[in-house]
């Protein structure tokens, strides 16, 4: 079993780019319901707020001990001021661009009773003025970062996704990506790919069987020039596709509490072992336990080396 060395991963440095949001829960109970609609009135009782998408990835890093930058885009708003709070508070140095033409992203999640009711999401893509920025800021940091890990949720902070890769690749950098939607164009020239099953199906359509997925995997892996894709599958553990073929790792036997956040947890492990100049398989077999922990944890939460040692 592979174990986390924190004092190797706080000699790392890492930059976190992608789609910056804030993840807010309401806790409360319900006992009736509405005279005015057919809906359960949930009695607030408690107010949780929390890093998510990309500020996720980056909270995950720094638990870990690596040094960890953030660049992304907020809105100037309330919700943005606690977002920059909240990364402060994790020891994350925060680049995020501001931008006044939009709301800082938010997922609000109403929960009564251990049971998620409801979630409003608050969003609009950046604007073409703050993403020019971001990508300054992006070419600013390159240099400083062993490793980039572009965290895609699909808001629109890495339209210029193919350009960062390019700039990336030019300094010989290690580029993980989790990917969005079906355009995988984009990430020509990453260096892993950590698509969940649903997102690859998207991708490659559904597959038979296990010989099917390898080929379909590795015919995707080698038409955008990856050196590796990992494959996350929840209950059915990891797949890791490269040139020596596909490996496989188990998931770890634990209760499932939220799923919330886990590929965040498991892209941000990969990247700090990948920085410490871990072997991908190994690094693969830590970040499948880091993935195994948080599930068990409520909403979008981190796992330290601690809990991996």
């Amino acid at each position: 079993m592979e174990k986390a060395n924190r004092e190797q991963f706080s000699q790392t440095r890492l930059l976190v780019v992608g789609d910056v949001m804030l993840d807010r829960y309401w806790f409360g109970d319900t006992n009736r319901i509405s005279p005015e609609a057919p809906v359960p009135v949930v009695q607030v009782s408690k107010i949780d707020e929390r890093l998510g998408g990309a500020a996720n990835v980056a909270r995950n890093v720094a638990a870990l001990g690596a040094k960890t930058t953030i660049l992304g885009v907020i809105g100037d708003d309330e919700a943005g001021r606690r977002v920059t709070e909240l990364l402060r508070f994790s020891g994350v140095d925060s680049q995020l661009e501001v931008d006044g033409k939009v709301p800082t992203t938010v997922k609000l999640r109403v929960i009564a009773r251990q049971q998620q009711l409801i979630r409003l999401d608050f969003e609009e893509a950046p604007s073409e003025a703050a993403l020019a920025h971001k990508l300054e800021r992006f070419e600013k940091s390159l240099a400083d970062a062993d490793v980039i890990i572009l965290s895609d949720y699909g808001k629109g902070a890495l339209g210029q996704v193919s350009l960062m890769i390019e700039q990336a690749r030019a300094q010989n950098k290690v580029i993980l990506v989790d990917p969005k939607g079906e355009d995988y164009e984009k990430y020509r020239g990453a260096t892993v790919l950590t698509p969940n099953r649903s997102e690859l199906r998207q991708v490659v359509g559904q597959w038979a069987n296990e010989e099917d997925l390898n080929r379909r995997a590795q015919d995707l892996r080698q038409s955008l020039k990856l050196q590796a894709l990992l494959l996350t599958r929840s209950e059915e553990g990891m797949s890791l596709f490269t040139d020596a073929g596909v490996s496989h790792v188990k998931a770890q036997a634990r209760e499932v509490f939220d799923v919330s956040g886990a590929g965040d947890t498991v892209i941000a492990t990969l990247a700090v072992a990948l920085a410490s100049k871990w072997p991908l398989e190994k690094a693969m077999a830590l970040a499948n336990r880091a993935g195994g922990i948080v599930v068990g944890k409520l909403g979008t939460a981190t796992v330290t080396s601690e809990e991996l040692q």
